[in-house]
């Protein structure tokens, strides 16, 4: 199989440059209108729900311009590979604290692991992307291990 190359492999431990955002009441109180939240904290816009922070990762991006399996065309995180489909494969989370309105957060996007296995239909290239948001002074509010699957 060995899709994988020393180039793409040597990619394992990439990450971006810190990202900063202001969490606000009212993006809080927009996400929670449009993903059809039920709690008042949400709604009220005292806190947010965990995956607002997947928001906050978004470029805001064209439709046309996205690549054909949905991603942007510029993520940096993910190599060029030679399995160019890639699909969600799982997310996990850890938090450890209450997103609130203005909360100043940092995230730290790294490419974890990169690796390769053989699938029912054919070879399979897994990417583990590690998205760490963080307080000032690097105190951990959450961390989220997306799994991307090529095949």
């Amino acid at each position: 199989m060995a899709l994988l190359t020393e180039d793409i492999l040597r990619r394992k431990g990439a990450s971006l440059q810190p990202l900063h955002f202001e969490v606000t009441r009212s993006d809080i109180r927009k996400y929670a209108v449009a993903t059809g939240q039920r709690e008042e904290r949400f709604l009220r816009g005292d806190e947010a729900p965990l995956l607002f922070l997947f928001g906050a990762l978004m470029p805001i991006t064209p439709l046309a311009q996205l690549r054909a399996d949905g991603h942007p065309p510029d993520d940096p995180l993910i190599p060029a590979l030679p399995l160019e489909r890639i699909m969600a494969g799982g997310s996990e989370y850890e938090v450890f604290g209450a997103i609130r309105p203005g909360d100043a957060l940092t995230v730290r996007r790294t490419l974890k692991d990169i690796y390769e296995k053989e699938g029912s239909q054919g070879p399979l290239i897994f990417l583990v992307i590690e998205n760490r948001f963080e307080r000032a002074g690097g105190e951990a509010v959450a961390v989220e291990r997306l799994t991307r699957i090529a095949r």
